[in-house]
């Protein structure tokens, strides 16, 4: 049932918080008739009844609402489900090439059409989806050259960074990061690829932080994310023992800059960027 002010919180949320853990079937064929105006599932047809009713969707059956959705709910379902979709993107649910369907995507996560199409508009601005008129949203097919211009990128910004920083950041500081460092490994050790890409994400924001530039956390994070996307033609995700020696290189290199080691430091650091992200 579509979620009304109060279900957005409740059940319609609740599919949200599963939907990460389920797979994503491909929508190549369905047509999104709707376009990609996200005011379009709010507005009425021939009255009162919700244009989300004409394609399918689950409407409620009483009367409108005297006053409007306090926008905060309809927020908090919307970052749910970017958040469910990027998850899916890193898992390999969602898969380079195909075409998903807001409304079809909607279904699956128990919320309208509407919470989607804007949570992909989103990605569609981060360059994981492109838009395909009167269908939905396309994965955006990537190959190895395209991870390594990452790498290289996230290198040349990353890398002085924190070079900088074993030089000038106190030993106490870095040791306040071991939680996060350890969380990498337990994440690993799950062998989920969207948990990992999360703890992995947190820790190299943690240590960028510590250079007090906000846009460059800002902008390392984008490439970050971008580079945890698994290219096309490649196996879907990262097996469980890559990640786990990814995560170990956080704990050693936390170490060495605990220990104020420069050289391990510098070669951990330059080789973290040349493996996968």
């Amino acid at each position: 049932m579509k979620p009304s002010a109060q279900g957005s919180a409740g059940t319609g949320i609740a599919s949200v918080r599963t939907a990460a853990s389920v797979r994503v079937p491909a929508q190549a064929g369905v047509a999104d008739p709707e376009g990609d105006d996200p005011d379009r599932d709010d507005r009425a047809r021939g009255g009162t009844e919700p244009v989300g009713a004409a394609r399918g969707e689950h409407t409620h059956s009483e009367p409108p609402l005297s006053r409007p959705r306090p926008l905060v709910q309809r927020s908090s379902v919307r970052g749910q489900i970017l958040d469910a979709l990027r998850s899916a993107l890193v898992a390999g649910e969602l898969r380079p090439g195909e075409v998903y369907s807001a409304p079809v995507l909607g279904e699956r996560f128990g919320v309208s059409a509407t919470p989607v199409r804007e949570a992909m508009q989103q990605l569609a601005l981060e360059g994981a989806v492109e838009v395909v008129p009167n269908r939905g949203f396309r994965v955006v097919e990537r190959g190895a050259r395209e991870l390594a211009e990452l790498a290289e990128v996230r290198a040349l910004i990353e890398v002085p960074v924190m070079l900088r920083l074993a030089r000038t950041v106190p030993a106490e500081r870095w040791a306040e990061l071991r939680p996060l460092a350890e969380a990498t490994v337990r994440a690993a050790s799950s062998g989920c690829p969207a948990t990992y890409a999360e703890a992995d994400r947190a820790f190299h924001r943690a240590v960028l932080a510590l250079a007090g530039n906000d846009q460059l956390v800002r902008i390392a994070g984008d490439l970050h994310r971008r580079a945890q996307w698994p290219p096309a033609g490649a196996p879907a995700v990262r097996g469980r023992a890559d990640l786990i020696a990814d995560a170990h290189e956080h704990t050693a290199l936390l170490d060495a800059l605990i220990a104020g080691d420069l050289g391990v430091v510098r070669t951990l650091v330059g080789g973290h960027f040349t493996g996968a992200p």
